[in-house]
């Protein structure tokens, strides 16, 4: 009997050991708290809806949520107060925030890696159709003198410092016309097309798949992709709040790897057909799978009767073998010496290399590649120039590019 009641005990005690440490195990799991993530609605959201739709998340046991927000200063908003751990940013938002360009001077965000190169556009309004044809850049200036000849010329871009306003007021000086000769106003992206069909600017940049809309619905066409003004330039980054960035540190690398796989699979391009149906979808981009799905395969039907541009290696590119993804810090100098050039700001300020440092999280991002034997690119802080530039830009001087610079 005694030797029974033992055996019972003992069978029960190892039960209650394995449910236990069943339970232990499943609670270790799982994720500590949901991750919010917000995203503006444009084609360029793709890693972190890929990431969510294809279950990249979930491999990294990561509850995330992902969120449509209405415009980059909403983003901006969310990401300072908490409400967002992070987003889908312009790269250059934490440097114009920063700067007190675009939000209060002082406000730290941080970029932890880059989601996209290229893929976005300056549209013209039909105003400019038969005047100016594609990246017919010379044509330009006289173009919106004619066009002013009749009314005021407005240009629309989507963050005051932000990339869409640094390529518009880059091509305006590339064509001759300074950017205090026109009018430069704020719109969301999604509200781009709208606003063209009613008359309130005869120009706009933006990300796609708003330059596509345009074109399809006769609106305005498509003068200039981004990647013909700078080819592989940095567009979208993962940004992040102070407090994310140094307190959870750990999940923000799960979030990384999640993404940085989604960009993978992005840069398949058996699988843009798929991610165009998804991105289509009303809680994403809600816009034409057409439109997306083309655009997403370099194949840019311009509108204004301007025929098709296709682009065989310097469309949308998310990933690239690792080239997309390492945030420079050469970049960040650069849009801060944009800053000054365009009167954002009136010098560079003496440290300006300690807030580029401070900012651009090369390190976590250098960590978290090699985890993944994705190779990082060793051309940060070397010199470059942009297409449509003949100043080369040294970021070891940035002085001197300002001073050459036409404004």
């Amino acid at each position: 009997m005694k030797v029974l009641n033992i055996l019972k005990i003992g069978i029960v005690a190892l039960a209650v050991f394995v449910v236990s440490t069943s339970f232990v195990l499943h609670t270790a799991n799982k994720p500590t708290r949901t991750i919010k993530l917000g995203f503006i609605p444009l084609t360029d959201c793709a890693p972190l809806v890929i990431a969510k739709e294809m279950g990249f998340f979930q491999k990294y046991g990561l509850d995330v949520q992902v969120t449509k927000e209405a415009s980059w200063a909403n983003v901006r908003d969310k990401i300072l107060n908490g409400e967002l751990d992070g987003a889908h940013c312009l790269f250059s938002m934490p440097f114009s925030v920063y700067e007190g360009i675009g939000g209060k001077a002082g406000s730290e965000m941080r970029i932890a890696m880059v989601l996209s190169n290229n893929g976005q556009g300056i549209t013209l309004s039909k105003d400019f159709c038969g005047l100016v044809g594609f990246k017919e850049i010379k044509k330009v200036a006289a173009a919106i003198k004619s066009v002013q000849s009749r009314k005021e010329v407005t240009f629309a871009m989507t963050f005051p410092g932000g990339t869409h306003d640094i390529w518009l007021r880059t091509w305006l000086a590339a064509c001759g016309v300074s950017s205090k000769s026109v009018g430069i106003i704020t719109i969301p992206p999604p509200q781009m097309v709208a606003n063209m069909r009613v008359d309130n600017m005869e120009g706009y940049c933006v990300g796609e798949p708003w330059n596509g809309v345009a074109a399809a619905q006769n609106v305005g066409f498509t003068h200039i992709a981004t990647q013909d003004i700078w080819k592989n330039h940095p567009e979208k980054a993962l940004v992040v709040n102070k407090a994310f960035a140094e307190g959870s540190r750990e999940d923000l690398k799960k979030v990384m790897m999640a993404i940085l796989e989604a960009c993978k699979w992005l840069d398949n391009m058996g699988n843009r057909k798929k991610a165009a149906q998804i991105l289509s979808r009303p809680n994403y981009v809600n816009a034409p799978v057409t439109v997306l799905e083309a655009r997403l395969m370099g194949s840019n039907d311009l509108g204004c009767e301007l025929g098709v541009q296709k682009y065989k290696d310097d469309y949308m590119l998310f990933h690239n073998n690792g080239f997309v993804n390492a945030p420079r810090l050469s970049h960040g100098v650069w849009f801060m010496a944009q800053y000054v050039r365009f009167g954002y700001i009136p010098a560079l300020p003496a440290d300006y290399k300690e807030i580029v440092n401070k900012i651009i999280m090369d390190d976590l991002y250098d960590e978290v590649a090699k985890s993944m034997n994705i190779g990082v690119p060793t051309d940060d802080m070397k010199p470059f120039k942009l297409n449509i530039e003949s100043v080369p830009f040294d970021p070891n001087n940035p002085k001197a590019y300002i001073a050459a610079s036409p404004r």
